[in-house]
C-alpha cells in the first residue's frame, strides 16, 4: 500500500524534460519523473520520438543561426512539442519581454514559452500571447517569492510551468509545491545519480494514513 502510494505522489510532481541522446531516453523514458526530452541548439541532440520541447540556449549565449536550423529540423513534429522558448536576456526581464514584442523575428507558429527573468514580476507579462512560461532568471530571483508568484499565477490561467535548473531536491520540492508541470537541469541530463536523489527525496515522505490526523483536545 505504500509502494503504491509513493508511486502516485511521483507520477502527479513535477517532471524533467532531459536534454540527451534518442538511445539515453529510451531508458529515462521508463523513469515515473521524466516527460520526455528537452532540444537545445547547444547539444543538438536528435529527436528521441516523444513528448519533447525546444529551449533557445541562450543562457550560453544566444545565437540566432543554430536555433533557426534547430525549428525548422523538428518543424514536422510540432504536434509532441510542449513549448520554444522565445529568446530572452539572461537575468533582465525588461529586456526579455522587448525581444518577446518581436518574437515573430525568430519563431512562428509554435507553442512559444516567455522566459520570466529578474524584475519581471514587476511588470505587465502578456499572458494571452504564450502556452507556456519557462522560469528562468538569477539563482537569487529563482528561488524567490518573486518567481513563485509568477508560477502560481500562470497555473491559476491555465498556462504550461517549466522551471530550469531544477539539480538539487530542494529546488525541485519549491516549485513541485506550487504545481510546476516540468523542469530540467544540466546535472540531471548528466548524471544518473542525480535524478535518483530526487526520487529517493520523494520517497522518503511517508505515505498519510488513517492516524495522520490533527488532535482535538476535548473539554
Amino acid at each position: 500500500q505504500y509502494a503504491v502510494a509513493a508511486q502516485q505522489r511521483i507520477e502527479g510532481s513535477m517532471r524533467f524534460l532531459v536534454d540527451t541522446s534518442p538511445n539515453k531516453m529510451t531508458a529515462l523514458s521508463q523513469r515515473e519523473l521524466v516527460a520526455g526530452q528537452l532540444l537545445t541548439p547547444l547539444t543538438n541532440y536528435a529527436n528521441a520520438g516523444g513528448v519533447f520541447a525546444i529551449d533557445n540556449g541562450a543562457f550560453s549565449g544566444f545565437k540566432a543561426g543554430p536555433f533557426s536550423r534547430l525549428l525548422a529540423r523538428e518543424s514536422a513534429n510540432r504536434d509532441r512539442c510542449l513549448f520554444v522558448t522565445v529568446p530572452d536576456i539572461v537575468a533582465n526581464g525588461r529586456r526579455t519581454l522587448e525581444i518577446w514584442r518581436r518574437r515573430e523575428n525568430f519563431v512562428t507558429d509554435w507553442p512559444l514559452a516567455l522566459v520570466a527573468q529578474d524584475g519581471m514580476e514587476e511588470m505587465d507579462i502578456p499572458w494571452d500571447e504564450m502556452a507556456a512560461v519557462f522560469i528562468g532568471g538569477g539563482d537569487p530571483w529563482k528561488d524567490s517569492n518573486a518567481s513563485l508568484d509568477i508560477v502560481k499565477t500562470a497555473k491559476t490561467l491555465g498556462l504550461h510551468v517549466h522551471v530550469g535548473r531544477v539539480n538539487q531536491v530542494a529546488r525541485y520540492k519549491r516549485f513541485a509545491a506550487v504545481g510546476a508541470d516540468t523542469c530540467d537541469g544540466s546535472s540531471i541530463a548528466m548524471y544518473d545519480q542525480k535524478l535518483r536523489d530526487i526520487e529517493a527525496a520523494l520517497l522518503k515522505t511517508p505515505a498519510p494514513t488513517l492516524w495522520d490526523t490533527e488532535e482535538v483536545e476535548l473539554v
